[in-house]
């Protein structure tokens, strides 16, 4: 997924993971988009610091549910 697709299933109410379903993506409360790993509450920015690119692997981040491997 790219950023975009990224930001509009999570806006879409859409639970986003990255890498497994111990990271999720969400929006915070100033509309930041996050990275956070649920057992240790850990959490990074969607993307650097410049918003283009994503702090993953693109092929990593899924919907939940989605037909996909993960």
């Amino acid at each position: 997924m790219n950023i975009e697709a990224i930001k509009a299933a999570v806006d879409a109410g859409q639970t986003v993971h990255w890498a497994n379903t111990g990271y999720i993506v969400h929006k915070d409360a100033l509309g930041q988009y996050l990275i956070t790993y649920r057992h240790g509450g850990g959490t990074i920015g969607l993307t650097d610091q410049s918003g283009t690119r994503l702090n993953g692997d693109e092929a990593e981040f899924y919907v939940a549910g989605a037909n996909n491997n993960q």
